[in-house]
């Protein structure tokens, strides 16, 4: 493809190879949405996507994929780090026609239609492995900060945690001690009701004996 200043487009300035399945038995209609899942993605990404994929069609594709990335690495010695998905499409192919015996002698047509799978792979342009390159280091740096904080956060944590529970444990020793002092006040309070009940029944038999004497007396 030309543009209109005479050059070529940026993907016929790339580095490619395909790979093409033919006579795929599946449709182009089920095979397009998965093919537009994985366009303009990486072949890493590509491949997770295919293999999360509950479409049945994904186990194709990704085959076509893979000898497409081995292609490039054999013929062209390109990593497959270095290539992206730039062309993938789906052309009807030919159907077959068979029919299902229905009643009264009638039959319906049976259409089993096979498609051509092709996908492009690509290598990405020195600056977009630049950024890409780029990307991963501050995706490390950030990761290295976080894990950083993380390791200063912990011995605070357990810091906090140290000194929550001593909280906790003088907090129960001091409930314990109060249970105590209301337990020995209560036997206390019973020991001194249980010695005036005894000195009541005292006085009341001592009372009774003095009557029984005054009435012999008498």
């Amino acid at each position: 493809m030309v543009s209109l200043d005479g050059s070529l487009s940026k993907i016929e300035n790339r580095e490619s190879t395909r790979s093409v399945v033919r006579y795929a038995r599946v449709s182009a209609h089920k095979a397009r949405p998965v093919l537009n899942q994985i366009r303009n993605k990486s072949v890493g990404r590509a491949d997770e996507i295919l293999a999360f994929s509950e479409r049945s069609v994904s186990d194709v594709i990704s085959g076509c994929l893979h000898s497409a990335v081995a292609n490039a690495g054999n013929n062209n010695g390109i990593p497959q780090e270095e290539l992206f998905v730039s062309e993938c499409f789906a052309d009807e192919g030919p159907t077959l026609k068979r029919f299902r015996p229905r009643a009264r002698g009638r039959a319906t047509s049976i259409f089993k239609r096979t498609c051509h799978l092709t996908v492009v792979v690509s290598r990405y342009s020195e600056e977009e492995l630049e950024a890409f390159q780029s990307r991963a280091e501050l995706r490390d740096e950030r990761k290295n900060l976080l894990s950083e904080t993380d390791s200063e956060d912990e011995p605070k944590s357990k810091n906090k945690k140290a000194r929550s529970s001593k909280e906790d444990s003088v907090e129960e020793d001091s409930v314990e001690e109060d249970s105590v002092e209301e337990d020995s006040v209560e036997e206390d309070s019973v020991e001194e009701d249980s010695v005036e009940e005894d000195s009541v029944e005292e006085d009341s038999v001592e009372e009774e004996n003095d009557e029984q004497n005054e009435k012999e007396a008498n």
